[in-house]
């Protein structure tokens, strides 16, 4: 696929890693909470083309021997089962998950720490968990009044009653699989503690979005809105900023609501004269140098609007499902609004519902789906450079998103469309075994689309070349008319496609009759 780019790594990495190094020169240790996804952010690779999603992991690489990891979960996530919606795992899975990444990535995770802890039996039992696999783990309990009673918190009752953890490196950074894990409160008790045994430490926030140099505005930050729109975050200028230096900073809403009180928790910990007393806004506290990798605007400003339309259509599709209240696609559809941008935008859209209307028109309807017919399109890119949008429409043989697949592989390895690359006996083979064991459709899925390529690349050369065509679609554009099953999503999530939905349900359009009231 040719790209783009409006954003190169390289610049941003230096950047940013001289940023936390001389932020780590005013202490002993800084612990660095990391807000964002640390292994793979892809809405960050999707919004500034030129982002790798492991970046991050970069510049950890790049820190060595200066930096250790630590992970924190709350709780009260873990017995709520609260969901990472990018991967679909609980706090506590991804917080597992996240460690086994970064083992992969060369880096590991020194300890877990269990924030907001009150005896709750599904955290005592991923703390057993944790043990098992021999990784140090640490208890925070809930303390009473937080927020509240200040001089309670920063004492030896609160904070000081908390777990300390040992820690080596200069850098200590402190993760989570989510929002509201206990990250600051797990730093102030640390450098509550460390204060008293002589250690001068320090905090820093490291925060990918909203990028405060580039305007309120900007697609970026307006695209950091929409990808927070289910929680109701959203950016503002940082008034502490511009009432202290009267340079306008964009910051996000928590963080300005809770400064105040943060400033308060660490003028107590600390000296009138420390680096740390010396924040005077939430934007102080950040180290972000995300706009120093920006090296094309125009770029950076599309890539980002074509993520916020494909977040109208995750929100939709949410909505569909009961996954997500209307307050959030209202929300949502007000942020489309401010970008200037519309569903139709996406150059999938239309496409695939023109080819939803062309399998409703077919002639032999009575063969094919008795419910909603259902299109899909994959924009694809020539070795020409030129893009082409390929469709797809559901079958007796095959769902609309296997056809769809199975036509780009085809162009992409420059096969005419009549060459059957999948043999005929493979095809009958899983049909049968379909019917055999009872399943209503006998439609190929794309996994079955995939398992019976690989089958048939045994004997065939062009079902060889489509199966080394998969490649090509990492980063391409997707959009199907309807919600697909979950191993047809995920088997298309893990070809790397940017997959989004009309959302409509397996029934026709007359028996639905949305009701979006609150």
């Amino acid at each position: 696929m040719i790209r783009k780019i409006g954003f190169d790594a390289k610049e941003y990495l230096n950047a940013q890693i001289k940023k936390i190094l001389d932020r780590v020169s005013l202490f002993d240790k800084l612990y660095l909470e990391f807000g964002g996804k640390l292994c793979y952010d892809y809405h960050a690779s999707r919004v500034l083309p030129g982002f790798d999603v492991d970046t991050k992991v970069q510049m950890l690489r790049r820190l060595g021997n200066k930096i250790e990891i630590i992970h924190c979960v709350s709780a009260k996530d873990i017995e709520g089962r609260k969901i990472r919606r990018d991967f679909g795992l609980a706090y506590d899975d991804q917080a597992l998950k996240d460690i086994n990444d970064l083992r992969e990535m060369g880096l590991d995770v020194s300890a877990v720490v269990i924030n907001r802890f009150n005896n709750e039996l599904i955290a005592k039992k991923f703390k057993q968990k944790l043990h098992n696999r021999r990784i140090r783990v640490f208890i925070h309990h809930e303390i009473p009044n937080y927020l509240k009673d200040l001089d309670f918190v920063i004492s030896g009752k609160g904070y000081g009653k908390q777990e300390y953890v040992d820690t080596e490196k200069k850098i200590v950074v402190v993760t989570a699989p989510g929002p509201g894990s206990g990250k600051f409160s797990f730093c102030m008790a640390q450098i509550y503690n460390d204060r008293k045994r002589g250690v001068k430490s320090g905090f820093a926030k490291f925060e990918t979005f909203p990028v405060w140099n580039l305007s309120l505005n900007h697609p970026v930050n307006i695209a950091y809105e929409a990808a927070t729109a289910d929680i109701g975050d959203y950016n503002m200028v940082d008034p502490f900023h511009k009432k202290a230096y009267e340079i306008t900073a964009i910051n996000y809403s928590r963080d300005v609501e809770n400064f105040a009180i943060m400033k308060r928790i660490i003028d107590k910990i600390v000296g009138r004269d420390d680096p740390m007393a010396k924040y005077r806004s939430p934007t102080d506290m950040g180290v972000n140098m995300v706009k120093e990798g920006i090296i094309d605007d125009d770029v950076v400003r599309e890539a980002s609007k074509e993520e916020i339309v494909r977040r109208y259509f995750r929100y939709h599709r949410e909505f569909v499902e009961g996954d997500t209240l209307y307050d959030t696609f209202e929300r949502m559809e007000k942020i489309m609004e401010k970008a200037g941008v519309k569903p139709e935008d996406r150059s999938v859209v239309l496409l695939a519902r023109e080819a939803a209307e062309d399998a409703r028109r077919r002639k032999d309807e009575g063969k094919g789906y008795k419910g909603v017919f259902c299109g899909a399109a994959i924009e694809i890119f020539l070795d020409s450079g030129k893009a082409i949008i390929v469709t797809g429409k559901n079958s007796p043989l095959l769902y609309a998103e296997s056809a769809a697949l199975l036509n780009a592989i085809k162009i992409i390895a420059k096969i005419l469309d009549e060459v059957d690359v999948i043999s005929p006996n493979v095809i009958q083979s899983i049909i049968r075994l379909k019917s055999t064991i009872g399943l209503s459709s006998t439609s190929l899925d794309v996994k079955e689309v995939l398992n019976a390529l690989a089958a048939s690349a045994v004997s065939d050369e062009n079902a060889r070349r489509c199966l080394d065509a998969l490649d090509k679609l990492k980063g391409c554009e997707m959009h199907a008319t309807h919600l697909m099953n979950e191993g047809n999503e995920k088997t298309l999530s893990q070809i790397g496609l940017n997959l989004t939905t009309d959302a409509k349900l397996p029934f026709p359009d007359e028996a639905f009759v949305p009701n979006y009231s609150t």
